[in-house]
């Protein structure tokens, strides 16, 4: 009997998540997603952050159209082992007010943060098979699938790295195909991380090659975890090994606007950096410190 109401209540609960995100349904005011151990009651938490506009806060309009120029590439990373929930929340409360692209959050948050960021229009990013990579296909394929169902829209998967440093591309495609495929049923943005620093030019080169063949929506740079981060070079050379179709990220040692900027300069149509925040005041500072410029000319 035990068994039978846990079974009850988990076709309960993906029904409910279904009809939520169909717009149908009689849910009660909480989301869907929002559960026993679920830290945010929706949709309060946000609403007045949401409703207030944001980044457009206390700027002027020509300072707010820089800081959502920025913001707009940035996934708002906070991938450390020790992270609490405070700081996911933290996390979540600057994603809603700046108006990033996405937060990224390890698995286990996954349905916290869908539950905070409910209306706010940024998406719940999360990581496959992270940091290492060295995870089966079939396992990348489950935490892929479970992570959608907690609220995910965007997955940040690791390649096998030996695999393709052992030259056995079939391999690499289907370690991809295990999550590029959940991602597109779902209608999810899947990015893979092909961890550069561990790499040649050559097999980096292959790895793009190999994940746009797979479906892949991004190619990205690093995990933060390995030797190295993002450089300009390797966001140069992955555009040109993806071409224009793909999205290229950014990840690992973006520290401020100008390095941003050289990155989206380079080629990055996203940018993953644990201090977006800086980034985006650092594109209002420089708004304004041309705004005096200008008007000390006349």
């Amino acid at each position: 009997m035990h068994d039978d109401l846990n079974i009850e209540e988990l076709i309960s609960q993906i029904t409910d998540v279904i009809l939520s995100r169909l717009g149908t349904g009689s849910l009660s005011n909480e989301c869907a997603l929002c559960h026993d151990e679920c830290f945010v009651k929706c949709p309060d938490r946000m609403h007045s952050i949401i409703a207030g506009g944001g980044v457009r806060l206390g700027l002027t309009g020509a300072e707010s159209e820089a800081a959502r120029r920025v913001a707009r590439y940035i996934d708002h990373t906070l991938l450390k082992p020790e992270a609490t929930r405070d700081e996911i929340l933290k996390v979540c409360e600057e994603g809603a007010r700046y108006g990033f692209a996405s937060v990224c959050i390890n698995p286990t948050w996954v349905r916290e943060a869908a539950c905070a960021l409910r209306g706010s229009g940024v998406k719940v990013c999360t990581v496959i098979g992270f940091p290492l990579g060295a995870n089966a296909p079939d396992t990348k394929a489950y935490e892929a699938r479970r992570a959608i169902f907690d609220g995910a829209g965007e997955l940040d998967m690791v390649i096998n790295v030996g695999a393709l440093k052992s030259n056995t591309d079939a391999l690499v495609e289907r370690d991809i195909r295990s999550v590029t495929d959940v991602a597109r049923e779902a209608g999810c943005i899947s990015k893979v991380i092909i961890e550069t620093a561990l790499l040649t030019d050559d097999e980096k080169v292959r790895a793009c090659r190999i994940a746009k063949e797979a479906g892949a929506d991004f190619v990205k740079t690093s995990t933060g975890f390995s030797r190295g981060g993002a450089t300009v070079a390797d966001i140069a050379l992955m555009r040109r090994a993806v071409g224009a179709a793909m999205g290229v990220k950014a990840s690992g040692g973006v520290k401020d606007l100008k390095q941003a900027e050289e990155m989206i300069k380079a080629g990055a149509t996203r940018i993953g950096a644990s201090v977006g925040v800086k980034i985006v005041q650092e594109a209002v500072g420089a708004r304004r410190t041309d705004g005096e410029r200008n008007a000390s000319a006349y």
